[in-house]
């Protein structure tokens, strides 16, 4: 379960990728989280997943990370009495509460918080941008509209309105429901949905009460004007590009990425980018070049991990999806250029002892040729910190919760085991000799760079850096 590389890949199930030998696959051909879409399928599918990864993680005898996705607060149209319709450019329209099936004049939006916030020559966006409506007047009630670009619409279709803050929890009733299933199915990580802010990640981790590590998607343009409150409120931090396209310009989307990833490596909260990396392996055997480089891009951005969606939960192609991401993320760490951007993008490390230690020891396996970083953490901030200095070789985390080692299995360049917290100075460096050469991170004669906290066991408190000879 060593893998030959710092990036890591998450791999979304779904009815392609379910099956014990698929999931098998998929892990020896290099996923190491796995997302389930709580968007999509029943209540019972997700928890023969669960059990599935639990078991399979007995069998490698290797923490394995599972992100539950929340699906979040849906905007839709209502349904039509005559089915699709084709909206012509010019075509005035009006939207109204009204539940009524929809006709050439009148359309149904049952969201009362988007007639709240509708503006004046604001936009309405349809079915992922495709159509897009100039807001001419609004009530309480109603909204009249014209059409400016103009496609069909028919039942259900997602609304967007970009550049609103809606008034609405992006907790819905079914997330809570979603939320309670997941966290006693024992998941990992939490994704919410659709953040504008930081109260809403805030609200998330009081229901979760530390049972689970808590992520903001980043998916609406009013999330960027608090992006540092937001990556400060959360344990991580998901780039979802499909809807930040939607609601902003394309163009925008690429300088936001690397701007995102920046502020996450420089917080210490683990990142993903996600949504289209490979869109194409969904029906083909490989990818276009442009999505190659694409999940270069990422790569050489620094993301923590690169997201597969339907490739990997409805596509043709899911065990290439993941084995062909893998190869990618090999041959951009390869390249010097990798190195040289991960070295000139660190940040000056803060006035902490904690940060002193972090930074102290990746200067120290550099400088000696070390086979590895060992990190001894209960919380997992300690092995976060040494993630954040991108050292040029891997990071064994020794934790002996569980839960810690399964969360940081997202982290780049982390290496995660479950073992028993030092006693003692001696025992700190036999015990990260030991599990080195087990997870054949090191071999004999190689050093290894071993950073603790004293009193052993205190979280938060690394002040030792040792050298040890394996």
């Amino acid at each position: 379960m060593r893998r030959e590389r710092f990036t890591k890949i998450v791999a979304t199930l779904g009815p392609a990728s379910s099956s014990p030998e698929r999931l098998r696959a998929l892990i020896e051909a290099g996923a190491d989280v796995f997302r389930l879409n709580f968007s999509h399928g029943a209540p019972e599918d997700h928890k023969q997943r669960v059990d599935l990864l639990r078991s399979l993680e007995k069998e490698y005898k290797h923490p394995i990370a599972i992100l539950m996705d929340l699906q979040g607060p849906k905007l839709r149209l209502g349904a039509f009495a005559k089915g699709p319709m084709e909206l012509k450019k010019g075509q005035k329209l009006r939207f109204d509460l009204d539940p009524a099936p929809g006709t050439v004049k009148r359309i149904p939006l049952p969201h009362p918080e988007i007639f709240k916030a509708a503006q004046p020559d604001g936009l309405l966006l349809i079915d992922d941008g495709k159509v897009r409506l100039r807001i001419l007047a609004h009530g309480e009630q109603t909204i009249d509209a014209v059409v400016e670009v103009a496609g069909p619409i028919s039942d259900r279709k997602g609304v967007n309105l970009p550049n609103l803050v809606l008034p609405l929890s992006p907790m819905t009733p079914k997330d809570r429901r979603d939320l309670d299933y997941g966290l006693s199915l024992g998941v990992d990580w939490v994704a919410l949905s659709f953040v504008q802010r930081a109260d809403d990640i805030a609200e998330l981790k009081k229901l979760v009460a530390g049972r689970a590590a808590v992520m903001a998607k980043l998916e609406k343009p009013q999330a960027i004007e608090h992006l540092d409150e937001i990556i400060e409120q959360s344990d991580g931090i998901m780039v979802a590009r499909g809807d930040l396209g939607v609601e902003m310009p394309p163009e925008a989307v690429p300088p936001l990425q690397k701007r995102i990833l920046a502020a996450s490596r420089a917080a210490g909260r683990p990142a993903i980018v996600a949504t289209q990396m490979l869109d194409s392996m969904v029906h083909s055997p490989t990818p276009t070049r442009a999505e190659a480089s694409d999940v270069a891009t990422a790569v050489y951005d620094g993301t923590d991990a690169v997201m597969l969606s339907a490739e990997s939960a409805s596509g043709d192609y899911p065990i290439e999806a993941v084995t062909i991401m893998d190869r990618i993320l090999k041959s951009v760490e390869a390249d010097p250029l990798y190195r040289r951007l991960m070295d000139a993008s660190r940040r000056e490390p803060e006035a902490t002892t904690a940060d002193a230690i972090s930074a102290a020891a990746r200067q120290c396996a550099h400088t000696l040729g070390a086979a590895a970083i060992a990190t001894f953490t209960n919380t997992g901030s300690t092995t976060l910190r040494a993630a954040r200095e991108r050292p040029d070789v891997p990071i064994l985390c020794l934790t002996p919760n569980l839960n810690t080692a399964r969360r940081l299995t997202l982290a780049w360049g982390v290496h995660a085991v479950q073992t028993e917290d030092a006693h003692s100075f001696s025992d700190m460096v036999q015990r990260a000799v030991r599990m080195a050469r087990k997870e054949n991170i090191a071999a004999q004669g190689q050093r290894l760079v071993i950073t603790a906290g004293v009193p052993f066991g205190t979280p938060g408190a690394t002040n030792i850096l040792r050298i040890a000879y394996v």
